[in-house]
């Protein structure tokens, strides 16, 4: 379940959905912190791709996620959640950053890239509107979370 700490495209989603406010928080409340994202099949067929030649992988650490390619600032992600989900919420605006806030988040995926033909193939907007349609199938159990 998506929260302010991390999972910032179920959150938006989630709000969105159910008309809850949201906050745009630090670096001057203005939503242009960037954050990458991956959908789960993208990393699903990552996960295959090394269970089907497991040896290959042994002690492989690197990063993955969406990086640059696929990537948003938070005011882009209140765009595409208003136009997939249909609603717009009450955006505030909290100026002061947080201990812990960071204004981007780019995985360095070169490591990765570099070994392996995958490559994440899901935008944003694809994955706002499957997290939209798993939230409308399930919206009963999710009403009294949100």
């Amino acid at each position: 379940m998506g929260k302010v700490e991390q999972g910032v495209v179920s959150l938006w989603v989630l709000r969105h959905y159910f008309g809850k406010p949201l906050s745009y928080i630090g670096y001057g409340g203005t939503g242009k912190q960037v954050r990458d994202v991956l959908h789960v099949d993208d990393l699903c067929e990552l996960v295959e791709e090394q269970l089907a030649d497991f040896p290959a992988w042994d002690g492989w650490l690197g990063n993955v996620g969406g990086g640059l390619e696929i990537s948003a600032s938070l005011q882009e992600l209140t765009t595409a959640c208003r136009k997939i989900v249909g609603r717009e919420v009450p955006m505030a605006a909290e100026p002061k950053n947080r201990q812990a806030d960071l204004r981007i988040f780019l995985a360095d995926c070169s490591k990765l890239f570099a070994g392996t033909n995958w490559r994440p193939k899901r935008g944003v907007e694809k994955i706002v509107a499957d997290v939209f349609a798993w939230v409308r199938g399930h919206e009963k159990e999710l009403q009294p979370l949100v």
